[in-house]
């Protein structure tokens, strides 16, 4: 098992977002884009895998601890912190549910237009208009 495995097993089991972990990795002074985290979700096979490091892994885990815990000056439950995550994602509809309310509102769509064809110019060649000069000056 390799960092990016305990990453993405951390990922789930938190249900964190890239915008999420890239605010926890801001808590320990590290930034990094949405961009670089997906880079780590990603399969092993696909070119723009990156193989986590131990540092990023290092600092996700101590930003992880000021996330859910606090710091000692302003401490924090953790199962409070991971609750609101919980009641955040089961409020954000689902796309089987977009679809759904897609279907039950009746939309109206204007008729397709047929497809004309633009009727066409005979086009004279540009070569012929230019006059053709030897690079002589005629006097």
């Amino acid at each position: 098992m390799n960092n990016n495995d305990i990453f993405k097993k951390l990922r789930v089991a938190l249900m964190l977002r890239d915008d999420q972990i890239e605010e926890i990795l801001k808590l320990v002074d590290f930034r990094m884009s949405k961009g670089e985290i997906g880079n780590f979700f990603r399969n092993p096979d696909h070119p723009k895998f990156v193989e986590c490091g131990d540092q990023v892994l290092r600092n996700f885990l101590n930003g992880l601890v000021i996330y859910l815990r606090g710091t000692k000056e302003n401490p924090k439950n953790p199962m409070d912190t991971i609750a609101i995550h919980k009641k955040e994602a089961q409020s954000k509809p689902l796309k089987e549910n977009k679809i759904e309310n897609r279907e039950k509102t009746p939309t109206t769509t204007a008729p397709k237009k047929k497809f004309v064809p633009k009727k066409q110019v005979k086009k004279e060649p540009v070569v012929e208009k230019v006059p053709f000069k030897n690079g002589k000056n005629k006097k």
